[in-house]
């Protein structure tokens, strides 16, 4: 299951597969692994090629349909699992002190991360919003905390 990579990207039950799309050009971006899991769409679809440009192509990805036992194996692995969502025991993804190999979770851009899936996680962060919606496209807000958790890894 695992490749060389130290940062994969969980993308759990998201409906949209330009949003797929998406994760996938901005995986190729930050050098990360991507993972697929529940009813998330994957290649080969148009859909998705038609966002990713062809990073559905040159991004290790892979699909799992039971992110549970995904996970198991992550941290059986040394994976840290980092939650992204909107909690009251989410801390500013600003805050935040990456530990690497490390797993960043998304999750339905309605419904968000389950609490069932959030008890798995090592850590909750969360993205502070300003404005009167209450959160990011889902492609985006991963793109905010990756570029926030390769920076430190960086330095």
């Amino acid at each position: 299951m695992m490749n060389k990579k130290e940062f994969y990207i969980i993308a759990h039950n998201i409906r949209s597969l330009y949003n797929i799309g998406t994760m996938f050009r901005t995986a190729d971006a930050l050098g990360a692994s991507l993972i697929l899991s529940g009813y998330s769409g994957h290649p080969p679809r148009k859909e998705i090629s038609k966002v990713a440009l062809g990073a559905e192509e040159s991004v290790y990805w892979e699909y799992h349909k039971n992110i549970s036992t995904l996970l198991r194996k992550l941290k059986k692995s040394g994976f840290t699992i980092i939650a992204l969502e909107k909690t009251d025991k989410a801390i500013n993804y600003l805050d935040f002190k990456p530990k690497f190999p490390l797993a960043l979770l998304v999750g339905n851009e309605v419904r968000g991360i389950s609490p069932q899936l959030l008890k798995q996680a090592d850590q909750i962060i969360a993205l502070p919003m300003n404005g009167e919606k209450e959160s990011l496209n889902v492609g985006v807000a991963m793109a905010v905390a990756g570029y926030y958790i390769i920076s430190k890894n960086m330095l």
